[in-house]
């Protein structure tokens, strides 16, 4: 089963972070062959990390919240809250697998918040932009909670636009890149 994690930063938690970076990569090694997507978020100035997001396959919920959970960055404090929801990999693939590859032109992860009949399943018709789309799910799987999405766009408001606006009860939009060791 797939799990969208998205782990927000605590305002004032940089150093801290920064601290804990080989931690934090020595525990996701652990789960490499797991791994969808990962890499943080930043804020408008494009440098400063705002969270990080996470999708992996695990068994199960239970499985999902500990992995999520026990992330030393989390343990320590670095982050302020979790969003841990079970995710349908729409695309198939891996980030790795994303033709477009690592680097060049802005990446963005756009996660809509569901608000009743479930929107966008399918996914946009032009998928050559999308690194990883799919719904967000209630645990069992059977209730639409969203949508998370992450692409290469020219813009925050491009990238916003792959969701249908008013299906949405808040779509945001987050700076992001690929993470993982730098090699």
């Amino acid at each position: 089963m797939e799990y969208f994690c998205y782990h927000r930063d605590r305002p004032g938690s940089l150093a801290l972070r920064d601290e804990l970076l080989e931690e934090h990569w020595s525990y996701m090694d652990r789960y490499a062959k797991e791994m969808i997507a990962r890499g943080p978020t930043f804020a408008a100035d494009g440098e400063t990390p705002t969270g990080s997001v996470h999708i992996v396959d695990l068994p199960d919920a239970a499985a999902a919240r500990a992995f999520a959970f026990d992330e030393p960055n989390h343990q320590a404090g670095v982050y302020r809250d979790v969003l841990v929801r079970r995710w349908r990999n729409l695309l198939g693939r891996t980030m790795w697998d994303f033709p477009g590859g690592p680097s060049g032109g802005n990446r963005y992860l756009v996660l809509g918040l569901g608000a009743g009949q479930a929107a966008d399943l399918a996914g946009p018709a032009d998928r050559d932009a999308l690194i990883a789309y799919g719904p967000l799910l209630s645990d069992d799987g059977t209730a639409w909670l969203g949508t998370a999405v992450l692409l290469r766009a020219p813009d925050p408001e491009t990238a916003r636009a792959v969701l249908i606006p008013d299906r949405y009860a808040d779509i945001e939009v987050h700076a992001w890149e690929f993470g993982g060791r730098r090699t």
